[in-house]
């Protein structure tokens, strides 16, 4: 653990910091998933995950539930359109404890970032809430050509000063070759096993989702357990109701029971 303060000047511990993290390319492989709840980020650090992506309205619960993680934290495009909105986020996210900001916008707002000495993950390859520009929801870096102009993409964001790039759905053997060409730290989502770090969502991995993506292997079926639940809840519902409107609920030992005599006494001045 490396000892830490936040942009906020709050104390902590982390697994990885930036400077541990490229120091490490190249080495063993790391792994990184969402979290949006205190409950799933309790879990992703009691099971030694090593990053997690979390939106900026999440960072402050999910560091609470994951004190010692390093956290990127997301800022989307619709919710911080200006620049200034982007920087006013950006520092909110690490004051709230995240240790870099992910952003899918321009080069010029990640080198604006990275000059006030945030820590920038940029998006790279297919890049869903901008796909218009590639066709569409598909794998990109399949040609020659598309995955020389990933790699021209990824040198580009490093030049803006990026630490990191998050490559999707793009041809395993460009990554792993861009990989070996850049300082960034790269991450894998449906993008082989070539880069630094594998990355999936965890209601994709724990098969919450109805319709996971091709590149997710679910590694377990919470979306049988949570019909269950609802199940479970409905019944509940249905009994209580019906017992309440029946007169069986509550009954005797549901209740509490005035003694007798204090009942008389009670009955007495009630009708004095």
């Amino acid at each position: 653990m490396k000892n830490i303060y936040t942009f906020g000047g709050q104390f902590g511990k982390r697994n990885w910091t930036v400077y541990d993290l490229l120091n490490h390319k190249g080495k063993s492989k790391l792994t990184q998933v969402t979290a949006d709840s205190l409950d799933e980020a309790v879990a992703a650090e009691s099971a030694g995950i090593d990053m997690l992506s979390v939106d900026d309205c999440d960072v402050e619960i999910v560091r609470a539930g994951a004190p010692h993680t390093f956290i990127t934290g997301v800022t989307l495009l619709t919710d911080h359109v200006t620049n200034d909105e982007i920087l006013r986020a950006a520092f909110k996210c690490m004051e709230l404890g995240a240790d870099a900001v992910y952003t899918c916008a321009s080069l010029n707002v990640v080198e604006m970032l990275a000059n006030r000495d945030i820590p920038v993950m940029g998006h790279l390859g297919l890049v869903p809430r901008i796909s218009t520009y590639i066709g569409g929801l598909r794998a990109f870096g399949k040609t020659a050509e598309e995955g020389i102009d990933l790699f021209s993409q990824v040198c580009r964001l490093e030049d803006a000063g990026a630490f990191a790039v998050e490559l999707e759905v793009s041809a395993e053997e460009v990554v792993a070759e861009i990989n070996k060409r850049t300082k960034l730290l790269t991450t894998s989502i449906g993008a082989g096993s070539g880069a630094d770090v594998t990355f999936l969502f965890t209601k994709d991995l724990c098969g919450q989702n109805e319709k996971a993506p091709r590149h997710v292997k679910e590694y377990g079926n919470l979306r049988r357990l949570e019909q269950q639940i609802k199940d479970e809840r409905l019944t509940c519902l249905k009994a209580f109701d019906k017992e309440a409107k029946d007169g069986r609920f509550p009954s005797a030992e549901y209740s509490v029971k005035m003694p007798a005599e204090e009942l008389e006494k009670f009955m007495e001045k009630m009708d004095s």
